[in-house]
């Protein structure tokens, strides 16, 4: 006989399978202080986001594509010289990418670990996710939409982008607003 110490896995808010991102509904923003005393936003327009949802959280899987290259911060100058080699480089690094390794949680709230990959630098880093819920789309073939708003932060030195150390703060806050399409049959 063994001693099980587990809690039973609270139960998952969306139905199981590879739910489709709704890109025209999503975002990826960013956060940066400029000379520590104003923040400069900014978000990228270029991601792709995969979410299986297992039977579990243990088997909720989140994969994330973002091109580096499509940076907005809303001033095309600033923009190109972020792309540049001097700072983002996005010709040696042209993605950042994101693989979960655990979700915990219940409810509205829930923690996602993972590993976040720029260029060739791999590291550890957690969200915490918001589910903003379910809704059934009225229009044809709108089928039923889930909402996530994950947060968190990272250090920029950690990834090797410790350039305009001064100039540019060390962290930089994530907010990401995802939605997501239910599969068909679920």
């Amino acid at each position: 006989m063994t001693n099980d110490t587990r809690t039973p896995a609270a139960p998952l808010p969306i139905a199981p399978g590879a739910w489709a991102l709704d890109p025209f509904h999503s975002s990826v923003n960013f956060t940066i202080r400029h000379l520590g005393i104003a923040k400069v936003r900014g978000r990228f327009t270029g991601f792709d986001t995969e979410l299986h949802v297992g039977r579990t959280a243990e088997e909720v899987r989140v994969t994330s594509t973002i091109d580096l290259a499509s940076i907005d911060t809303g001033n095309a100058d600033r923009d190109a010289h972020v792309r540049a080699s001097d700072l983002l480089d996005v010709a040696k690094r042209p993605t950042m990418s994101f693989r979960s390794t655990r979700v915990s949680g219940a409810g509205e709230d829930w923690t996602m670990e993972g590993e976040l990959t720029i260029g060739d630098v791999t590291r550890p880093v957690t969200l915490a996710v918001e589910f903003g819920g379910l809704v059934d789309v009225p229009m044809e073939g709108g089928g039923r939409h889930a909402g996530f708003e994950a947060t968190g932060e990272i250090r920029r030195s950690e990834y090797g982008l410790d350039f305009a150390p001064g100039l540019l703060g060390e962290v930089v806050k994530i907010q990401l607003d995802m939605q997501f399409v239910e599969p068909a049959g679920a």
